[in-house]
């Protein structure tokens, strides 16, 4: 029987709740792991469930929300866990029991922005606290980026997660006990860490792993001028025929509609935009080149300046075709709450923004003829 709240999952029974709502939320609403997901009966289960901590909530009896935790010290992290979340460097140093890996986090959607997933992280925090986990790894897609930095996540490797089953994310790191680093950048998550004291047992080796802080980089955390002078800098440059994303606003109006936003170093065939997604952040093209394709067949290449993902935005609809780095880019990937709250909030910087956008559409379409 599956009892309401939040718990551990134990039993078979329990585990197969939420292997089938990995499917309902994964494969049918997401359209992932297609080609590895038990289509037969519903199920979607990995080989690293057989030594994970599996966390669940539960209402009326059916299962809403769930997570999983690989630690090291349970089992040594799987193939796949150390190829994924760039693990090498770290279990050089570490040792497997000092880290875990999270994933398969998710909630139905009628219960998106609610508490129930932050009930569920209270139940997997004692677990964490209980073996003085300090590392726990993860990765997000571009859109959700910002709202983990914000909680303390930090990003760290030198190359996104890319492939056909998760799509495109982006890997993150939370060192657990940093209670210094999370008051810095004025973190929630402090109010709910343990400061151990004299106890504490940061490895020392971690702000030398983690310094280059990886291929992106989050307006949250660096000097709002740098920040903006990076953007402008970029697409200063355009050719006379080319129109900017933010052309005509002011600084003031570029930085409400950059604000949480990330810049994102991709590697060529990098599979940026996957069609059937359901992310409706926009993107804007600072350096490089991406294809648009549909069923493998190229449909067009976007340059410096373009903006590519406007047609979820604006439709609020899934995405409609792929997006992959032809060359090495950096991109731009805007908050798709920010820019609606300078929509409602700023209407001359939002006119701006959206005849900018109008007017690429338009352009492209033109090309196309």
């Amino acid at each position: 029987m599956i009892q309401d709240g939040a718990h551990l999952a134990q039993s078979e029974e329990e585990k197969e709740a939420v292997y089938r709502f990995r499917y309902d939320v994964y494969v049918e609403e997401m359209g992932r792991y297609r080609g590895i997901a038990d289509h037969a009966n519903r199920r979607f289960c990995e080989p690293e469930d057989e030594s994970a901590r599996i966390f669940y909530a539960a209402v009326d009896g059916e299962v809403v929300a769930t997570s999983r935790f690989n630690w090291g010290g349970d089992a040594p992290f799987t193939e796949r866990l150390v190829d994924h979340y760039r693990l090498a460097p770290f279990l050089a140093e570490i040792p497997g029991e000092a880290m875990a890996v999270g994933e398969r986090g998710m909630v139905r959607p009628d219960l998106r922005g609610s508490s129930i997933f932050w009930e569920l992280g209270e139940k997997s925090q004692s677990f964490i606290g209980e073996k003085r986990v300090q590392l726990i790894f993860g990765a997000c897609e571009p859109h959700l980026l910002s709202r983990y930095v914000s909680q303390g996540s930090r990003t760290f490797a030198a190359q996104n997660i890319s492939s056909p089953d998760s799509g495109y994310l982006i890997p993150i790191v939370n060192v657990v006990e940093d209670i210094d680093y999370l008051r810095r950048i004025g973190s929630p998550s402090v109010e709910t860490t343990r400061d151990w004291g004299d106890e504490k047992k940061i490895p020392e080796c971690i702000e030398r792993l983690l310094a280059d802080q990886g291929n992106v980089v989050s307006q949250r955390l660096v000097d709002s001028g740098l920040y903006l002078g990076e953007v402008n800098h970029s697409l200063e440059d355009l050719n006379e025929n080319q129109i900017s994303t933010l052309e005509g606003l002011t600084n003031d109006e570029v930085m409400g509609v950059i604000h949480k936003s990330n810049i994102i170093h991709c590697e060529p065939g990098d599979h940026v935009i996957k069609k059937g997604g359901t992310a409706r952040n926009m993107f804007v093209l600072l350096e490089g080149h991406v294809e648009v394709r549909d069923e493998g067949a190229l449909l067009g290449v976007f340059g410096p300046g373009d903006v590519f993902g406007a047609m979820a935005f604006l439709l609020e609809r899934p995405r409609v075709a792929d997006m992959y780095a032809a060359t090495s880019c950096r991109i731009l990937s805007l908050s798709e709450r920010t820019i609606r709250k300078a929509i409602d909030s700023d209407a001359q910087g939002a006119a701006h923004l959206m005849l900018n956008i109008a007017k690429i559409l338009c352009l492209r379409l033109l090309q196309t003829r």
